[in-house]
């Protein structure tokens, strides 16, 4: 309920445009109307009365009509409006008495508060918690009100007890045993609304006496309402803001409520108990109360909650609640949306430890086969986030490494290409972490070639294979599937004996008489879209027909995806089968088997360009790729010859991947170590705290109303005078007959503009009218008002403007009046630009999402490197600085010294807009850089906006020349 020092609310009534009756006809609708006639006259009246209509000011003169004609209906339709009248009619004269009118109206009441009817004596006591800070109407109807708390309805008894805490809570002096009164009502009351109402009036009335009662109730508070429930929890917190002597009976108090039927009850139970109490049985207990919550809980805003709650509860108390685990684990088979899965896994994830970790990967594992069984919308999705899980879990306690790498590469030929890559992403990190494993995943990989489907994770497979398989029988068998998934070699000529089959070739005869229906079909005539006539060679037309059927037939998936035009994945094979070659030839002994595996890689890398040269595939193989396949056979054709070719294939890459796990390791250190550790700065005289000393028996308390300042910015502070003064935009000049400034201020999504005119003229001006309008994603809110201004007069007039899209927008406007001899006069205003980067913050996204949304978004904004930095770092954090972005892109990559250097870049704004560029510069001979910044964006406004950001700061940097 409000308090006191709330400001009233007004409310404004629609009004119809008809004229309004005057004084005489609504006196006469009054005394001789039927009651719809009374009740459509009243209703204009309060209308009118609300709106301060003009005629508002006659309507005191119909106050007596309205007591002689209204007040005796016995309509209750009537009597409803007249409280509403009543509420809103003038009840004080010019001096601020009583009006002796309203004295009838007190009896009228009190009438009706000793009505037989419930629902009259409800409604009126209703009506009076809307007049309780009028002391003299209320003062002669307490007596009344206290003796409906005895009425036989509870309709009534509620009612009377919100009428009583209404005029207390405004009066106290009216009802000075407000507390002996509630205990009393309270100890004979039997229903739960009256019950629950009566506790609030109490509780406010006297604390001492509500703790008591609650004490009273003691264990039987399971079974009582839901909302007396709420309630005794509102008190407790409120009585152990300070150190109450209760504190160990209210424990077993709300220990009792953690098992109430109310979700409500148990959540805020389980909140309040962890701010009682640390002892570990009660935390597990709220915990187990708050992952009960989620699992029956149908909401999944609810379960996000109290999730966040948990992982709260979790993060202050370690190991704890490392025994509830399984409990969590339920939420997955219990809950269907992502977020919540998600979250919950995260938790999870937060809580395993070495005891535990196996009866997760278990849970998690099976949950990994249950996806496989349904086809669900969301089975892809989840299977990948039980993936990366498992990753995370298997890398980080290495005993349960061996139990899940076997069962994950499984989805290794999964149609869901992310999770096969964040699978092959996990057996690359394995192998590399746990040598003893190394053997029994590189043959579990070669057996799985076959099943592989997609492009990238052949080539994370055969990059696995070709740097660890170290075994000369495994050597031969990753050669023996290699052959299966390539099929017939050399492809080229199988391809083509396949094409040559199709086409009949061989058969003398039958290749004579096909020459001759070629001849005879050679000219067939066929219209063109113009009207005009064309030959068609029968013979081109089968033959491209028999060629695509060549290539659209069932083939071996390496194969396939070679002939579509896949030969990054053909240069991965070439460079797999030279380590692979180079291993066998530095363990084996056997010189024929040696040149027997070398010849073959040498016969499919040469294959791989001659196919790539073809017709049969669907793009021709690049320059790249030719280059690369082709540096793998000159290194077989060498294969002794050169040391430093030697080691680059078979040291340098498996040492560069060691160092990125190593540098990956380092930096999630260095973030787990920012996040735990926080500055605190003291000053030299503050007390000293001794941590063994002290004594921290709860967590914080819990404090609505703190919460809602907080939310709310009321307890913050003010901004100062100067930081104000940078914000001002002159409009007009000084020299103008209205001199106008604007204070600019952006509160998220809105600008507000509070503008001073000055009036510099002798002369008033009038009908003065301050008329705004916007370029861009702007809107003003307000419509113009009309102002007079005396001379040398000021004026402050305010503008809210609503901003829906981060756009570089502009407002700008005018000021029109009539001045002497009613001439009109107006002046232009300078506009005010807005600044973007109020609504553009720096964000993170993987290198997956960064590709992703790079491809999908439309609008592309280059701008030319034209600056006199010299390092292009240095111009990197410039351009990074000027607009509000994140680098992507590692420090290690774009460390040490190069003349060259790129770098991904990505914010997102207040609307949820996703801005991305790459910057791309080199440094010459001269000292100077020169490139170029992309940006893109999925809006044309932003990516123009911050594009020319960039170009005016760097017109800004640019120092003058004379």
């Amino acid at each position: 309920m409000a308090s006191s020092s709330d400001s009233t609310c007004y409310t404004v009534v629609f009004e119809s445009a008809a004229e309004y009756p005057s004084t005489s006809e609504l006196r006469t609708a009054l005394q001789k109307g039927s009651d719809e006639v009374k009740i459509d006259t009243l209703r204009k009246i309060i209308i009118s009365t609300i709106n301060g209509n003009p005629q508002a000011h006659v309507q005191p003169t119909l106050m007596m009509p309205i007591i002689q004609y209204v007040l005796t209906s016995k309509n209750k339709h009537l009597k409803k409006l007249l409280h509403f009248y009543w509420e809103v009619c003038p009840k004080y004269d010019e001096q601020g008495k009583l009006k002796q009118e309203m004295i009838l109206v007190v009896n009228a009441i009190r009438n009706d508060l000793q009505h037989p009817n419930e629902y009259i004596r409800g409604a009126t006591l209703r009506f009076l918690t809307k007049i309780a800070k009028d002391a003299e109407l209320l003062e002669p109807l307490i007596p009344t009100c206290r003796s409906c708390l005895e009425h036989r309805h509870s309709y009534v008894r509620k009612n009377a007890v919100f009428a009583l805490y209404a005029i207390h809570r405004e009066f106290e002096h009216l009802i000075p045993d407000a507390a002996e009164l509630m205990g009393a009502f309270l100890g004979a009351e039997t229903d739960s609304a009256c019950k629950r109402n009566a506790f609030v009036f109490l509780a406010h009335a006297s604390m001492e006496k509500a703790v008591e009662y609650i004490l009273n109730v003691g264990e039987g508070i399971g079974s009582l309402d839901e909302s007396l429930q709420m309630s005794f929890i509102e008190v407790i917190r409120l009585d152990c803001k300070n150190d109450s002597a209760h504190r160990p009976r209210y424990i077993r108090v709300i220990s009792e409520l953690l098992n109430a039927s109310s979700h409500a009850v148990k959540y805020e139970a389980a909140t309040t108990l962890t701010t009682l109490t640390q002892n570990p049985a009660a935390i597990k207990a709220a915990a187990s109360s708050f992952i009960n919550l989620v699992i029956k809980e149908s909401d999944n805003n609810v379960k996000l909650i109290v999730l966040e709650r948990l992982e709260t509860l979790r993060s202050k108390h370690d190991h704890v609640l490392d025994g509830l685990i399984m409990d969590v684990l339920q939420v997955l088979s219990n809950s269907t949306d992502m977020e919540v899965r998600r979250k919950a896994i995260a938790i999870v994830l937060s809580m395993t430890s070495s005891r535990n970790v196996e009866e997760v990967v278990l849970f998690l594992k099976k949950q990994l086969q249950r996806t496989q069984e349904s086809d669900t919308e969301k089975s892809p999705e989840y299977r990948q986030l039980l993936i990366q899980s498992i990753h995370v879990t298997a890398i980080k306690y290495s005993e349960v490494a061996e139990s899940v790498v076997h069962a994950l590469m499984d989805f290794l030929g999964d149609s869901n290409n992310p999770s096969a890559l964040d699978v092959v992403s996990f057996v690359r990190e394995v192998v590399e972490k746990f040598p003893h494993l190394r053997s029994a995943i590189t043959v579990k990989l070669i057996n799985t070639l076959t099943e592989i489907k997609s492009g990238k994770v052949f080539r994370g497979v055969l990059w696995i294979i070709g740097e660890y398989t170290e075994k000369v029988e495994d050597i031969q068998a990753a050669m023996r599937e290699v052959r299966k998934v390539l099929g017939e070699i050399p492809i080229l000529a199988s391809e083509q004996r396949l094409l040559d089959e199709a086409n009949g070739v061989g058969d003398d005869e039958g290749e004579d008489k096909e020459k001759e229906k070629e001849r005879a079909s050679a000219h067939k005539p066929k219209v063109l879209a113009d009207g005009t006539y064309a030959t068609e060679t029968a013979y081109s037309s089968s033959a491209n027909a028999k060629l695509e059927a060549v290539k659209a037939a069932a083939k071996p998936p390496l194969r396939t995806l070679l002939l579509g035009g896949d030969f990054f994945t053909g240069s991965v094979l070439a460079a797999a089968l030279t380590k692979l070659v180079l291993r066998f030839s530095d363990q084996s002994t056997d010189a024929t088997s040696s040149n027997i595996l070398r010849a073959e890689s040498m016969l499919i890398m040469t294959s791989i360009i001659r196919v790539g040269q073809s017709k049969f595939v669907t793009v021709p193989i690049d320059e790249d790729s030719s280059e690369r396949v082709m540096n793998c056979i000159q290194t077989l054709s060498e294969l002794n010859t050169e040391k430093a070719v030697h080691e680059a294939f078979l040291d340098d890459t498996k040492d560069a991947y060691t160092k990125m796990l190593g540098a990956q390791e380092k930096r999630a250190a260095e973030k787990k170590e920012a996040e735990s550790t926080k500055e605190i700065a003291v000053q030299v005289d503050d007390l000293l705290s001794f941590r063994q000393f002290s004594k921290k028996t709860a967590d914080d308390a819990i404090d609505y109303d703190e919460d809602v300042s907080k939310a709310t910015g009321s307890g913050e502070v003010q901004e100062d005078f100067m930081s104000n003064l940078s914000r001002i935009s002159q409009l007009t000049g000084f020299s103008d007959p209205i001199y106008a400034e604007a204070l600019v201020k952006m509160h998220g999504f809105d600008i507000s503009l509070d503008v001073l005119l000055v009036n510099q003229t002798p002369n008033t001006l009038q009908n003065l009218c301050l008329d705004f309008a916007t370029l861009g994603d702007l809107k003003i809110v307000e419509r113009p008002s009309v102002y007079t201004i005396a001379p040398h007069g000021f004026q402050s007039i305010k503008a809210t403007i609503k901003v829906s899209s981060t756009e570089t927008g502009v407002i700008f406007g005018s000021i029109l009046w009539e001045g002497p001899n009613m001439g009109e006069s107006c002046v232009i205003l300078n506009d005010i630009h807005i600044d973007i980067m109020d609504y553009i913050k720096p964000a993170y996204c993987n290198e997956a999402q960064f590709r992703s949304m790079w491809t999908e978004f439309e609008w592309e904004n280059r701008v030319n490197v034209n600056s006199t930095l010299s390092d292009p770092r240095e111009y990197l954090q410039h351009v990074m600085k000027t607009t509000n972005m994140s680098c992507l892109t590692p420090e290690g990559a774009t460390s040490g010294d190069c003349d060259f250097l790129s770098a991904n870049m990505y914010a997102r704004s207040l609307f949820g807009e996703d801005a991305l560029a790459n910057l791309s510069v080199e440094r010459t001979e001269q000292g100077t850089i020169t490139g170029h910044v992309r940006i893109r964006s999925k809006t044309q406004g932003i990516a123009l906006s911050l594009g020319d950001r960039i170009t005016m700061a760097q017109k800004e940097a640019r120092p003058l020349t004379l």
